[in-house]
């Protein structure tokens, strides 16, 4: 059984407030080191580290708490972290409600995937209960763990909770069976759920009726993708009018949510694929309702697409987003074989799926997720994979860089511009660029185009001063060693001749910015200073195959020349000597 763990830090501000993710790592003894650090330097009131282990083949997480300490501690077992608070329940309907069914569905979703069934299905169907009843030391546990997460709010004693919530459930068991025995859960063809419905609408318990009747429709289903196939069948059977079409619809909708909350049913769903990278971005184009064209996807799944593009099924729609987010925040790679990929595939999935952001997809949870994946990667171990033994100190930045294009937060870019200083400001880099190899207007060329990449960057400012700054003082050594503009200056040419052809080497980006293009343009300046050079200038338009034009015509031209590569109309102005 194949499993992956994290360690999810959570800290809390506030005598009361609630616990929020911090971080996520890998390491247990690091994660535990923050947390504590995180306790005696961030003024937090309480931070606590929580284990997840992720079961690949059920798709789920076992969730453990490792670690707590704060000034308002709550003592509590492991278990509670399993389920979150709920609010007790005092009747069997009680169970029924949307947070009930939640839980229930957490605490015991190797059952509903063992057995395929939902959980619509399991508390409606009494062979089903009678199984789960049977397996006893799983129904107590669980009922334990909601016992202990209610006792953590409340001064009710635990063996009291626990009492109370073994006397529910076997009333709630107890109504199914008798229901059964009576016959009050119809057998209904397929056909016939249409008029059903209408007729429970107008009835007190007409929703637990017709989810009973949809729970023996689905008995004899032989997996996930005829149960979905089936249930979408019923969707043409609801009425156009009246109440009958939009309870049909509803109970539908909901049992259709609960298949795709579980991990182990979107798996057969999906079909298999190369990575989660591809899992996910399945489920993007489902979200969508797009067909994506991809072999291997049940059928029952591609007609659950068409019902999305026609905004139909709501609560489905919000569990594929939901999973899509919880993808996201988990810390399996999209493609574990390369960086590189795994990049093109996140850029890939954030262009598709920010195009359903709105009433089922917030754009705040969205970037988010986008967030926390990309603090994943700025670390040691990721990035120093990435970047290679083998790889020049050029190509190291350029891969640094392509990182930052790729990521999103201030902080998480912030943290990556610590890992991008350290390779340029060391002497095999400087080295690199000074080595007689290669020639020099490519070396200029490289250093020039890294240059413009982090001046358009997403570091913050003073980071992306410093950096640029420093390749651009590598420029200028580089310059000066070999005596670039002294070589053009000494050439046997016109000063017209010699600034356009600097010019070029603008044109083919070869100057850093700030200080060696300023640099640059004070030669262009002082040969336009030279005397005659307007009238050179002209000469040579009319050497290249054009009319000679007038002063005034070739003055105009040339100022919008000089505007391209920086120089101000009045500097230039003054400067051309006729």
């Amino acid at each position: 059984m194949a499993r992956e763990i994290h360690f999810e830090i959570f800290s809390r501000r506030g005598a009361k407030g609630g616990w929020k993710l911090v971080e996520v790592r890998s390491d247990r003894d690091e994660s535990i080191k923050l947390a504590q650090k995180m306790m005696a330097e961030e003024g937090a009131t309480g931070v606590k580290v929580v284990k997840e282990t992720y079961d690949d083949e059920t798709g789920d997480y076992l969730t453990l708490k490792i670690f707590e300490d704060g000034h308002n501690r709550m003592k509590s077992t492991p278990a509670q972290e399993d389920v979150p608070h709920t609010l007790p329940c005092f009747k069997p309907d009680d169970l029924y409600s949307y947070h009930a069914r939640q839980t229930i569905i957490r605490l015991i979703p190797d059952f509903l995937a063992r057995n395929k069934i939902t959980l619509t299905e399991l508390s409606h169907r009494a062979d089903m209960l009678e199984k789960l009843e049977a397996t006893g030391t799983l129904l107590q546990h669980a009922i334990q763990k909601v016992a202990v997460a209610q006792a953590a709010s409340t001064a009710t004693p635990v063996q009291q909770i626990i009492k109370t919530l073994n006397e529910l459930t076997s009333k709630a068991f107890h109504r199914v069976y008798r229901d059964q025995r009576k016959g009050h859960f119809p057998d209904v063809e397929l056909g016939k759920f249409g008029a059903l419905a209408s007729k429970l609408a107008e009835q007190s318990d007409g929703t637990y009726v017709l989810n009973g009747a949809i729970a023996r429709y689905l008995y004899d289903t032989k997996g996930w993708n005829e149960k979905l196939l089936r249930l979408l069948s019923l969707m043409e059977e609801a009425p156009a009018e009246g109440p009958g079409g939009p309870l049909l619809i509803s109970a539908v909708d909901s049992i259709i949510a609960e298949i795709l909350n579980g991990s182990a049913a979107l798996h057969e769903l999906i079909g298999p694929r190369d990575n989660l990278g591809a899992a996910l971005m399945t489920l993007v184009h489902l979200f969508l309702g797009k067909e994506d064209g991809e072999e291997g996807r049940q059928q029952g799944l591609i007609s659950l697409t068409r019902y999305f593009a026609s905004d139909s099924l709501p609560e489905a729609r919000t569990a594929i987003a939901n999973r899509i987010t919880a993808e996201f925040k988990s810390v399996k790679r999209l493609c574990p074989e390369s960086l590189s990929e795994e990049f093109k595939m996140l850029r890939k999935i954030a262009n598709s799926v920010v195009l359903g952001v709105g009433k089922y997809l917030s754009h705040e949870d969205l970037i988010a997720a986008f967030t926390l994946r990309s603090k994943r990667f700025i670390n040691q171990v990721t990035l120093g994979e990435y970047l290679g033994d083998s790889a020049t100190p050029d190509e190291k930045l350029e891969r640094l860089l392509s990182v930052e294009e790729n990521i999103i937060g201030a902080e998480n870019k912030r943290q990556l511009a610590t890992f991008v200083l350290p390779v340029i400001t060391t002497t095999t880099f400087d080295t690199h660029f000074q080595s007689p190899k290669v020639p020099v207007l490519t070396r200029l060329q490289r250093l020039a185009a890294l240059n413009a990449r982090v001046r358009r960057s997403g570091f913050q400012e003073n980071q992306r001063t410093e950096i640029a700054e420093t390749l651009d003082r590598i420029a200028c050594g580089v310059e000066a060693r070999y005596r670039l503009f002294e070589s053009i200056d000494a050439k046997p040419v016109s000063p017209v001749e010699k600034a356009n052809m600097i010019l070029r080497m603008f044109t083919a980006q070869t100057f850093t910015e700030p200080r060696l293009a300023a640099k640059a343009r004070e030669q262009i300046v002082g040969y336009l200073s030279k005397p005659g050079f307007l009238s050179g200038y002209m000469d040579q338009i009319a050497r290249n195959g054009t009319e000679k034009p007038d002063a005034e015509v070739a003055r105009a031209d040339l100022m919008q020349t000089l505007a391209k590569i920086g120089i101000t109309y009045d500097t230039g102005l003054k400067s051309i000597a006729a």
